[in-house]
């Protein structure tokens, strides 16, 4: 599978639906998509010392960043750390985990 046309897929049907919905501000989807990085391979942190390799979706806004959990089928929204994104629990679609802050 294609992860990153995956991921851009996953991420343009969301921004349509939300777009349409009306039940995000513009301003929130566009702040998104301004830190919307080139998907990349990254090592996320879960409770338990469990690490898993998930996809890079956005850059860091200073404190967190949205990642692609591609074993779940979801995003997760992530916590810069000193060893890297720490999974804080915040999963399910893309811009609606980078809202939840």
């Amino acid at each position: 599978m294609n992860i990153p046309g995956h991921i851009d897929a996953l991420l343009e049907t969301e921004r349509q639906n939300l777009q349409n919905s009306g039940e995000l501000g513009d301003a929130t989807i566009t702040e998104f998509f301004d830190l919307r990085t080139q998907s990349e391979k990254v090592i996320v942190n879960f409770s338990g010392g469990i690490q898993k390799e998930c996809w890079r979706v956005t850059q860091s806004n200073g404190s967190y960043s949205v990642v692609y959990m591609p074993e779940a089928g979801y995003f997760s929204l992530c916590v810069d750390s000193a060893l890297g994104p720490l999974d804080i629990g915040v999963h399910g679609p893309a811009i609606r985990c980078f809202s939840s802050v």
